[in-house]
């Protein structure tokens, strides 16, 4: 356990959470003049709510700054304490995103940070997370749950690899990803969740 807890561990996860807390969604809703994506839609910073404000590109652009903060949280641990610093820098990255210090703690919900991480981990797992993403939404248009059901599948992937502290370390994400998807899986549950392309 001491050689999780140690000031390489504790600076990953501070750089990881710096890294993840940079809310593109945010920033670039901002700066393309539409203003504060929290007070549209659902109030998420997520590409998700960017895309209901009709602008794709931006929506675009959102999904990929969220997934590449992941990844590069990763990417600089793993060169600056190796493996172990990487995966503490995964989970630092996650939390930045949904608990972000410079928005009162009130973050997104992952999806893209965590496929950011899962890439700079293991591509193989993240083309995986990527392919069935893509199939259950272009059959149902719903990413709340393509996210669910691809996460679910991450943790096993990542084990049968050969990445037992991997495949940990996601089930801890996805089970946080679960949580933070309570009220969609509600009104998945409903039928009255939004589809992708809705307003």
């Amino acid at each position: 356990m001491s050689q999780w807890v140690s000031w390489s561990s504790l600076a990953a996860l501070a750089i990881g959470y710096l890294f993840g807390s940079i809310p593109f969604g945010l920033v670039l809703t901002r700066l393309s003049g539409l203003g504060d994506i929290r007070a549209m839609g659902s109030g998420n910073i997520g590409a998700t709510n960017v895309l209901r404000t009709g602008h794709k590109g931006l929506a675009g652009l959102t999904v990929l700054g969220d997934a590449a903060k992941g990844a590069a949280a990763v990417l600089v641990c793993a060169a600056l304490f190796g493996g172990r610093g990487a995966l503490v820098a995964g989970l630092g990255a996650v939390l930045g995103h949904l608990f972000p210090v410079w928005l009162g703690f009130r973050g997104g919900k992952g999806v893209a940070t965590y496929l950011g991480v899962l890439a700079g981990l293991s591509w193989v797992s993240a083309a995986v997370f990527a392919v069935i993403w893509t199939a259950i939404a272009a059959r149902t248009r719903y990413s709340s749950l393509s996210a669910l059901a691809a996460s679910l599948v991450t943790p096993p992937v990542l084990f049968l690899l050969g990445e037992p502290e991997a495949a940990a370390l996601f089930l801890v994400l996805t089970i946080v990803l679960w949580w933070r998807h309570a009220d969609n899986i509600r009104r998945l549950a409903n039928r009255t969740e939004s589809r992708i392309g809705d307003k």
